[in-house]
């Protein structure tokens, strides 16, 4: 599974990516925002030290306008992934910038009818919304699941990018049932590595460590 991060905060993508668990990063107007930053000044840096693919996101709501908002987010590095809204229009764009030979991440998709149009117009990449689906009762991982039974069973490239992600057992759920991408945000990708018999533990042997008297150095 590639992990992307969910975040505009560049001093946050910087401490993951030291660690090899940078595949990619995924940001959006409401994360701009948090950022305090300007989408292109923002987003240039984290394209010159992420490789991956990082998405920027148009927020034009005409399949015209997304195109002319699109071509602008391409030109600030070779890795970008333009996102779209999964509506008409964005589904226009998508087709538009996947015959232009871009990457494509087409957002917000709640239900298997259209991450199956995200597939036939070429999107490299669809982000179904597993928390906003728990917020009303659904399960997101039943989305996942029926998402990756029609592209595998019709052989769509298109990888599926686990969004909306809010716990570590979203994380394994995701992992289960087989999405390509998992994004999250840095907070949520630091604690996969907590675990409570991991750090009672690891206080024991040290608590026997120092009745040794030893040192290793």
């Amino acid at each position: 599974m590639k992990f992307f991060v969910d975040t505009a905060d560049v001093a946050a993508i910087r401490d993951l990516h030291a660690l090899g668990m940078v595949d990619g990063v995924t940001t959006n107007p409401s994360l701009i925002l948090k950022s305090g930053r300007d989408i292109i000044e923002v987003t240039k840096e984290i394209c010159s030290f992420v490789e991956g693919p990082v998405s920027a996101e148009v927020v034009a709501l005409e399949a015209d306008a997304m195109i002319a908002e699109g071509k602008k987010l391409a030109e600030i590095a070779e890795n970008i992934a333009i996102k779209l809204p999964l509506t008409w229009d964005g589904l226009k764009a998508c087709k538009y910038f996947s015959d232009a030979g871009l990457m494509v991440n087409v957002t917000l998709c709640f239900s298997a009818n259209q991450a199956l149009l995200a597939a036939k117009a070429g999107a490299t990449f669809i982000s179904p919304f597993i928390g906003r689906l728990d917020d009303i009762n659904l399960d997101g991982m039943d989305l996942i699941g029926d998402i990756r039974t029609i592209y595998d069973n019709y052989g769509f490239a298109t990888e599926i990018l686990a969004a909306s992600i809010r716990t570590v057992n979203h994380v394994t759920q995701a992992a289960l049932v087989g999405a390509d991408v998992m994004t999250a945000p840095p907070e949520v990708i630091r604690k996969l590595a907590s675990h409570p018999l991991t750090d009672a533990g690891l206080a024991q042997f040290m608590k026997d460590w120092e009745k040794t008297g030893q040192k290793i150095v």
